[in-house]
């Protein structure tokens, strides 16, 4: 998810965006500690995913 679709979301959508991409982040940590994933930059990309959205909440919460 690149940060313009990250800032077009309303801050409701992207919370709710954010809790989906921590689950999804924790399923992906797990399945690769038990089966190693085929392509593991896709727990990179999760975080990072995750770390934008996080910044973005915050910003919106700062400028309140």
């Amino acid at each position: 998810m690149k940060m313009k679709e990250v800032k077009e979301l309303e801050t409701k959508s992207l919370a709710e965006k954010l809790e989906n991409a921590v689950a999804a982040y924790n399923q992906l940590k797990l399945n690769h500690n038990i089966t190693p994933l085929e392509n593991p930059s896709q727990i990179k990309i999760a975080r990072r995913d995750i770390a934008r959205m996080k910044t973005e909440l915050r910003q919106r919460e700062l400028n309140k």
